[in-house]
């Protein structure tokens, strides 16, 4: 019987270990180690020196944490004579703030200093008072009169740059907030006949940009013709706007005349002939069909294997705008050329200026002699055949 008592005793402890160990093991863990304290109360702010101008309202935000759960009241000890502060949860006014011994609580200290505020530094002490402890911060306020609002606008390198009627022009611009102000500048740029002007910054078109006091931006204001412009002077205003402050800067594209070389023949047809071994004499002529004169053309050529092309003039000194200058290659094939059709490359640069070329066909024809000859040998083998034919075809 006292076997049975002490197996049903055994079993119930058994099945208690079983399904109930999840109670006595939490209030294990919840048993602090003895000797073990909670991290004390404290309370701070990230920036616990400030500087405003005169007139000017600061908040200041404020962090709070303790590793015991508790209401923590709050007050503004040496407030300077005049001064208001106000501690604000939200949209509240507070004067205590609950922490719940694992999170940070925040709370947001407004101080609005008197309108006969003196410069210079005022310093005051942020305390907050627990149950059974206290901290504590000093937070320095310094009053300056804050520079006004001011922009500036300047180039890097000249104002103007100068280009070909087909060229984009760059212009590196710096925009500088001067004051004591945080600004939203607001860009814009005047727009010549037939050129684009944009504003960019870090690679990207801009209208309006946010530019923090004392601080710039690095601006690039790109000027893109919309056609083949014409020779003169662009100029354009670029503007920097904030409210009343105003920033202006005056730049200018300056456009010069280009050389637009052509190589063709008198006629238009880029064909000639030639006879074997012999030279033969090709027009060519180069038109300039820009706004500038073409300067130091020199010619080349490209021929075919064997073949010789010499130039009466091989370099052209200069070449109004609008105008032609006619030149002579002379080329001769090799004797033995078979006759037929070949191409042959005339090229002209210009100094400071691309190469141009054309292709003539030419057309190359054997001697005449070598024909008459060739009619003569056939006449003269006809001739021995039929006398041949004669004499055998009696016997």
């Amino acid at each position: 019987m006292k076997t049975m008592k002490v197996l049903s005793i055994f079993g119930l402890l058994l099945v208690v270990a079983l399904f109930f160990p999840a109670p006595i093991l939490t209030r294990a863990q919840e048993e602090q180690p003895e000797g073990a304290q909670a991290q004390p109360l404290s309370i701070f702010t990230q920036y616990p020196s400030r500087i405003i101008g005169f007139g000017e309202v600061v908040t200041v935000p404020l962090k709070l944490f303790s590793g015991t759960a508790q209401t923590v009241i709050l007050e503004v000890e040496n407030l300077p004579s005049g001064w208001n502060a106000s501690f604000r949860g939200g949209s509240q006014v507070v004067d205590a703030v609950y922490v719940d011994g694992e999170n940070e609580a925040t709370v947001d200290l407004r101080l609005e200093p008197p309108a006969d505020a003196e410069a210079g530094k005022h310093e005051m002490t942020v305390v907050a008072t627990g149950e059974r402890e206290k901290a504590e911060f000093t937070l320095i306020v310094t009053i300056k009169e804050k520079l006004p609002p001011r922009l500036s606008l300047t180039v890097d390198g000249l104002p103007t740059k100068r280009g070909s009627p087909s060229a984009t022009f760059n212009f590196t611009a710096t925009l500088k907030n001067e004051g004591g102000e945080d600004l939203l500048v607001v860009l814009s740029a005047s727009q010549p006949n037939n050129i684009q002007v944009t504003i960019q910054s870090a690679g990207q078109e801009v209208t309006e940009l946010e530019l923090p006091a004392n601080e710039s931006k690095d601006l690039t204001i790109q000027a893109e013709p919309l056609v083949t412009l014409e020779s003169g002077e662009y100029p354009f205003l670029v503007q920097a706007v904030a409210g009343d402050v105003k920033a202006e800067l005056e730049l200018a594209v300056q456009v010069v005349g280009e050389g637009v070389l052509n190589v063709t023949a008198p006629d238009g047809r880029l064909s000639g002939q030639a006879l074997a071994g012999q030279e033969s004499p090709l027009k060519i002529v180069l038109a300039n069909n820009g706004s500038a004169p073409l300067r130091g053309i020199e010619l080349t050529s490209s021929e075919p294997s064997g073949w010789s092309v010499t130039f009466d003039q091989p370099q052209v000194a200069e070449i109004p705008a609008g105008q032609t200058v006619e030149v002579t290659a002379r080329i001769k094939p090799p004797e033995k050329a078979v006759a037929g059709d070949y191409v042959v490359t005339i090229n002209a640069r210009p100094l400071d200026s691309k190469l141009e070329s054309a292709e003539f066909r030419i057309t190359v024809r054997t001697s005449t002699l070598w024909g008459v000859a060739g009619i003569g040998l056939i006449a003269l083998a006809v001739a021995v055949v039929s006398v041949a034919v004669a004499r055998f075809g009696r016997r």
